[in-house]
């Protein structure tokens, strides 16, 4: 056998090189340039360091700031030289972990005195003082006794639990920059000064150690870097849009709905935000019936026994909320509508001729969420699925398939998402059926995206429901995040556990196949992505409160209530504001609420039968006939939608 190393680069040529080689000599071999913005290499799909010696033959990339794979390590390689800058800036401070995550990094510290986001400016004064020293970052293994002893030593007594608690044969690795130390298992990049200066500190929060809330309390730093400013500057600037439009905040200021401490994450709508509500299943209603499914509601308490054969119990009992009864009977709060749904559909006899056979249910749901997961709207415990059920044979689960994916694409534009991108999910590994049964499940499912056009769906193995494979629907709003809603799942497995059939043409019980399907998903947070899409300033037909009518001076107050019953009449969803109070202030109250149109009426429009009409975000106001007026708000308050062809 040679020593020699054959190397096979990205563009399948080969590099060979006559004994033990680095990440550095391979990255310099190929060009100067490349060794310039080289950062790490990926072996073997590894991610490595610059640094490692290879001694085989092997695939490898070099990995520059351009390439994806960068992102984490320049996050990680933030959190180390903030870990720095802190233990620089205030002395006695320990550290524990700092990883990279989604957006940024954070590092968790422990010291007496509180941090305070005041000290962030100097802290990034520091860790740009440390790209600047360039100090070299070197990968060091350490005797395990040795390690443990050292960190004691200094007094980092958390590093030396996290080793003591590594399994005994753990290799012991330490990363050095210059002369600040960390227990790290890399990889890393190959100094500070390749860290680009697009960081920013975002905010402070309390963490337990090891997240055990039995533990001491730390201070978490959070921030975030990028490859460069730019990237920097666009996701600083989609943060502060996103505070701005932070669904609870604006659900204060519309008075839409409340949280309380007595019901965990549960809703409590009020007057504005129940109307939103409705109107989002008035629409629903609406396009379901155009689609030929035809409305149930089941039950929200059932027994447990439904449960267990329908492998819930099994597979989700520990998200289920459960009660006991006198007579030791337990039975749970649905966290899923499917079983009910089933229940429905088992009454009398199902002839092949009746399907597909299309069960919708606006079915409110309750799952356990940890508390520190709830968030608004976005994360409840009780919500409310646009949920159904279609029962069909196998033969037509293909066509059905299309039908609910044309109608998800075709709902989500009516509320002004273009960029709706889908993610397939198969079997998870906690899972009820056979392989047989996935393997049909799965490749139909696929088949059926692939000859619609939607090829380039992406994929997420291992995220399936428990019962079937899944399409998620994921829509990007008007900054560019991306939201979760509707969702798509094949089943053959819940069928054949609760005893679901039909009759054939030969007479026969044959299983149909089951689709779970939710078009919004929970009605809950998908109100609370409108809400932060629009910044508040919800489309017409769908704000609570459509028009404010409004007088300048008590003299005009039968002109205006005239006003609102003309409005009413119409079904336009419209109030009164006669307050004692100057006008400016009530614009600005009612636009601060997000009223769509305020119409001001004066002496001189009561006296020619016309209001000053102010659209919200307009500077300007436009005087109209009072029937014209009215004529516009009902056009432009036409629910969406149309009669489709499914």
């Amino acid at each position: 056998m040679s020593d020699g190393v054959k190397l096979t680069l990205p563009d399948g040529s080969v590099r060979e090189f006559p004994g033990p080689v680095t990440g550095f000599d391979v990255a310099a071999e190929i060009g100067s340039g490349l060794a310039k913005a080289a950062l790490a290499i990926r072996l073997d799909g590894e991610m490595r360091d610059l640094a490692t010696e290879i001694t085989q033959d092997g695939e490898l990339s070099v990995v520059t700031a351009k390439d994806e794979d960068a992102l984490e390590l320049i996050r990680h390689d933030a959190a180390h030289i903030l870990a720095q800058s802190v233990q620089e800036l205030f002395p006695g401070t320990q550290v524990t972990i700092g990883p990279a995550i989604e957006n940024g990094f954070y590092y968790d510290f422990a010291r007496e005195e509180p941090f305070s986001t005041e000290d962030f400016e100097a802290i990034e004064k520091r860790m740009a003082d440390i790209i600047d020293q360039d100090l070299k970052i070197e990968r060091q293994v350490w005797d395990r006794n040795e390690a443990i002893d050292y960190f004691k030593s200094i007094g980092e007594a958390y590093k030396a639990e996290i080793i003591q608690d590594l399994p005994e044969n753990e290799t012991i690795t330490i990363y050095r920059q210059g002369e600040w130390l960390d227990l790290c298992r890399g990889p890393h990049l190959p100094s500070t000064g390749k860290l680009p200066k697009a960081f920013k500190m975002m905010k402070l929060a309390g963490a337990y150690w090891r997240g055990d809330s039995n533990n001491v309390m730390l201070q978490r730093m959070y921030g975030t870097a990028w490859p460069d400013k730019k990237q920097l500057n666009s996701y600083l600037h989609q943060m502060a849009e996103a505070e701005k439009r932070d669904h609870r905040r604006l659900g204060r200021e519309m008075n839409l709905f409340h949280f309380q401490e007595e019901a965990p994450g549960a809703v409590f709508w009020h007057p504005n935000g129940w109307t939103l509500f409705s109107k989002l299943i008035d629409y629903m209603r609406m396009r379901q019936d155009d689609a030929g499914y035809v409305e149930i509601s089941t039950p929200t308490v059932m027994d447990r026994s439904l449960w267990e054969k329908s492998g819930h119990w099994e597979k989700f009992g520990e998200n289920m909320f459960l009660t006991q009864t006198e007579d030791d009977r337990v039975f749970a709060l649905k966290p899923m509508n499917c079983p009910g749904g089933i229940q429905v559909y088992k009454q009398g006899i199902t002839s092949y001729r009746d399907l597909p056979r299309r069960i919708a249910e606006f079915g409110k749901v309750n799952r356990y969420e940890p508390s520190g997961a709830l968030h608004g709207l976005m994360r409840v415990r009780e919500f409310t699925q646009d949920d159904a059920h279609i029962f069909c044979t196998p033969e037509q689960m293909e066509e059905e398939c299309r039908i609910v994916v044309e109608l998800i694409m075709d709902i989500y534009k009516d509320f002004g998402f273009e960029d709706i991108r889908i993610k397939f999910s198969d079997r998870p590994e906690n899972r009820i059926g056979s392989d047989e049964v996935w393997d049909l499940l799965e490749s139909s499912l696929k088949g059926a995206l692939e000859r619609m056009g939607y090829e380039d769906y992406s994929y997420n193995p291992g995220e399936g429901a428990f019962y079937g494979p899944k399409l998620e629907f994921v829509l990007r709003d008007a900054i560019g995040r991306e939201w979760q809603c509707g969702t798509l799942q094949v089943d053959m497995n819940l069928p054949e556990r609760l005893d679901v059939n039909y009759i054939d043409e030969e007479g026969e019980k044959k299983r149909p196949v089951m689709l779970h399907r939710a078009l919004f998903g929970s009605l809950e947070r998908f109100a609370g992505i409108l809400i932060e899409n629009y910044a508040g300033r919800l489309p017409l037909w769908l704000s609570p409160v459509q028009a404010v009518v409004t007088n300048i001076t008590n003299e005009t107050d039968e002109y205006a209530r005239s006003v609102l019953a003309a409005l009413k009449a119409e079904g336009l969803r419209a109030e009164l504001d006669l307050r004692n109070e100057k006008i400016n202030y009530k614009i600005r109250e009612h636009s601060v609420g997000k009223v769509p149109v305020i119409l001001v009426v004066g002496a001189r429009e009561a006296a020619e039968g016309t209001v000053a009409m102010r659209r919200l975000g307009g500077k300007n106001q436009e005087i109209v006939a009072l029937s014209e007026a009215v004529a516009t708000l009902t056009r432009e308050s036409a629910m969406p939608g149309r009669l489709s062809n499914f």
